[in-house]
């Protein structure tokens, strides 16, 4: 039967697949509308399939809070490509899965991908920009932070978000902005020395003495030394003993203490699609 440029068009604009795409389509499915959308949508699972040993290493991360300020999120879309990973479309595909995490605050993963957007999962949403774009497509990762405050930042070019949860409300728009990007610039492994886990204490501890048995030191000093090398390690690695990156003749946890005695951070998340 004959394809109007219409329906075409039409099917297009619902599943975003290339004009021969949804033409072939149309005549598979003998001009049913709803009947080529599921075949443009098998075709996803089937490049899908195709696709699964590929490297999806580009993509977008973005970051978001709820309205009242108090839940944050970050959402990673990942494709093949920086040109797919930098098309408005698929900015705007991670965002709308970022909002619906955020609506719904999932508990994890799993229970993001399962939530339903449109009348159908995320996941399959997923599926079907695999078939539309011929990419390996996936969300490959979900985080989120509850707080009195909570605090997004993006840098440009979508590659990097963080979040940072604070333990106050009320707390000047621009001064939590600061931290997030704090965060983003100085990579800390946690907010305090306290959160810095006893795997990676013993780890440090272990690679100093090790340089400093290399360079002569008597082994009875070596744990001494050890130890000033550890608390060096945690004045550059945790976020409150850093130098603030606006101000480095203050620490982050000073700066917060100039704007309110009590102010601190609960948590904070990083990733990275690329260092």
């Amino acid at each position: 039967m004959a394809i109007s440029a219409a329906d075409v068009m039409k099917l297009r604009k619902a599943t975003g697949a290339g004009m021969m795409d949804c033409k072939n389509a149309l005549a598979d499915a003998n001009g049913d509308f709803d009947a080529a959308v599921q075949i443009i949508r098998e075709k996803g699972k089937l490049v899908a399939n195709k696709r699964s040993d590929r490297e999806a290493s580009e993509g977008a991360a973005l970051a978001g809070v709820s309205e009242n300020g108090k839940f944050g999120a970050i959402v990673v879309l990942n494709c093949e490509t920086d040109f797919v990973a930098k098309n408005e479309d698929f900015v705007k595909k991670t965002k709308s899965f970022l909002d619906a995490a955020i609506a719904n605050k999932p508990a994890d993963l799993d229970a993001l991908k399962a939530l339903e957007l449109d009348g159908r999962s995320i996941e399959s949403h997923v599926t079907e920009q695999t078939g539309v774009i011929g990419e390996k497509i996936e969300i490959s990762f979900y985080g989120k932070i509850e707080a009195e405050s909570v605090v997004p930042y993006i840098h440009p070019g979508n590659k990097l978000a963080t979040l940072v949860g604070f333990n106050k409300g009320g707390i000047d728009t621009q001064v939590m902005r600061d931290v997030a990007m704090q965060v983003a610039a100085m990579n800390p492994v946690a907010v305090d020395k306290s959160d810095v886990s006893q795997e990676v204490i013993d780890k440090e501890l272990e690679i100093a003495k090790e340089k400093f048995r290399q360079e002569g030191k008597p082994e009875a000093m070596l744990d001494k030394i050890a130890q000033g090398s550890l608390n060096k390690f945690f004045k550059e690695n945790t976020l409150l003993n850093q130098a603030f990156v606006k101000d480095n003749k203050q620490t982050v946890k000073d700066y917060l203490k100039s704007v309110d005695g009590d102010l601190t951070v609960t948590e904070f998340i990083r990733f990275t699609l690329a260092e």
